[in-house]
């Protein structure tokens, strides 16, 4: 899409650019050719001095008022165009961060001239004037979102540029093998070095593996991204309640000796490794004749064959009864840690069968906390984090999953064109829409629509 300079934008936009809830500091950001000018007639420094007339990156202490008079004392920090986060002249009011204040500057900032800024029109504007690219303007929100480190490392690597360059390597590929066919197909006479079926299979092949493992991350940095539905199961009194309280941090669920005392789904999120789990403690799996106990165990039921992960908590103290059988066969093939619990005790339990039905097993004491790494990293092989290396720089939102998909079928359909003898021609085409599908993912070739799209998820004030 074609790039707006900063000066054919107009109007000025302010918003809170810090979060909805009192805090120590609170800032509006205003952005736009009168950000100076607007922000010059609520704020008054202390010495007289005009943001107008100073350089970028500087700063003034003062105060801020309306027509009622002083709001609150503030620093106003200047940034001049186009070396700002947006590209365009920029002041940021800072002040005591009590949501009164901050909608009281808001609205006199707005009253002296600016336009109230909508969902990411900052980060909107940054692309639009060529600071930062598509997929670094996405990275943004993950940034605010990032529930565990791993995701944040993600975040900052895409900010950073990681996916862009990974994904300009597989693009650059891609348009040298499209510039050689075309220049050999359309200019015969000259000394133009011959296209081989063997060098075009070659670079394709290193593309269609690029673009696969790209795809495959999409699902795992989902993982850290969103979180995963996680269910503990298991018969009554095997330590899932325990297990529970181990993973939170503190007494989530009631844990006593008597069977039964689970009846109703205990929830909570938690980070395990990294991985963002919103656990559900269940009742215990038994048949029972209370028909509340009933009720807790019909949940349970239904919340394992929803989730996405199952700890299946087993009581290494015990032997293997029907109960603990009958949730080996309801697990299925949903992706599932077998933990076995207090391993403290003397052994019991058969552990070979329930390795024989769950690839993953891990010995732990809820009790006591041995075993936990273990259980971390099952956990994240599991799921397929266990190999993500968050500054590689992967794929973050369906629009882009969607556009390098679409790259993905269109090289697959280039390789099937030499397979079965087709002309150059007709990989060229698919090549060039592979390479095409690549310039909207990055955004050098994005519509209006796809960028409306991107930016209507943004919090105001981004």
């Amino acid at each position: 899409m074609e790039q707006t300079k900063y000066s054919e934008i107009g109007t000025t936009i302010a918003a809170i650019s810090t979060p909805q809830a009192p805090g120590g500091i609170g800032v509006v950001r205003i952005s736009g050719p009168n950000a100076c000018k607007i922000a010059d007639r609520v704020f008054l420094s202390l010495h007289k001095k005009k943001l107008g007339d100073l350089g970028g990156y500087s700063a003034l202490y003062g105060k801020v008022c309306d027509e009622n008079g002083p709001i609150d004392e503030a620093v106003a920090l200047k940034f001049r165009a186009p070396k700002s986060f947006t590209g365009e002249e920029v002041v940021e009011l800072s002040c005591h961060g009590g949501l009164v204040i901050l909608r009281r500057l808001l609205r006199a900032v707005i009253r002296a001239g600016a336009v109230p800024a909508g969902p990411g029109e900052f980060t909107r504007r940054a692309f639009l004037n060529g600071k930062i690219g598509l997929t670094e303007a996405e990275s943004v929100m993950q940034l605010v979102s990032a529930q565990g480190e791993q995701a944040a490392k993600a975040a900052l690597a895409g900010h950073e540029g990681a996916l862009e360059r990974r994904i300009q390597k597989i693009r650059e590929t891609l348009l040298r093998a499209a510039a050689h066919l075309s220049a050999w197909v359309d200019y015969p006479e000259d000394d133009i070095p011959r296209v081989t079926e063997s060098e075009l299979r070659s670079s394709l092949g290193a593309v269609q593996s690029e673009l696969e493992a790209l795809l495959r991350g999409f699902d795992a940095g989902l993982v850290l991204r969103e979180g995963v539905n996680t269910v503990i199961a298991g018969r009554p009194n095997a330590g899932k309640s325990t297990l529970m309280n181990l993973l939170a941090g503190c007494e989530r669920s009631i844990v006593t000796s008597f069977a039964g005392t689970t009846r109703d789904i205990v929830e909570d999120t938690v980070l395990l490794g990294g991985i963002p789990l919103r656990l559900a403690d269940t009742a215990g799996l038994r048949d029972t004749a209370d028909p509340i106990e009933q009720v807790g165990v019909g949940r349970a039921r239904n919340r394992i064959r929803c989730a996405r992960l199952v700890l299946a908590v087993f009581d290494a103290s015990q032997e293997l009864n029907e109960e603990d059988r009958a949730l080996l066969r309801e697990v299925g093939h949903t992706p599932c840690v077998a933990v076995i619990n207090k391993v403290d005790l003397p052994e019991k339990i058969d552990k070979e069968f329930i390795k024989s039905s769950i690839k993953h097993t891990v010995y732990l004491s809820a009790k006591t906390g041995q075993g936990l790494p273990q259980l971390e990293d099952a956990v994240a092989q599991v799921l397929g984090t266990k190999e993500l290396d968050p500054s590689d720089g992967m794929l973050y939102t369906e629009r882009q999953r969607d556009a390098a998909n679409r790259s993905l079928q269109s090289v697959n359909e280039a390789l099937g064109a030499l397979q079965s003898g087709m002309t150059f021609d007709a990989v060229t085409v698919s090549v060039e829409d592979a390479v095409s599908a690549l310039l909207e993912l990055t955004g050098e070739r994005a519509t209006v629509a796809v960028v409306d799209s991107v930016f209507s998820h943004f919090c105001v004030g981004k």
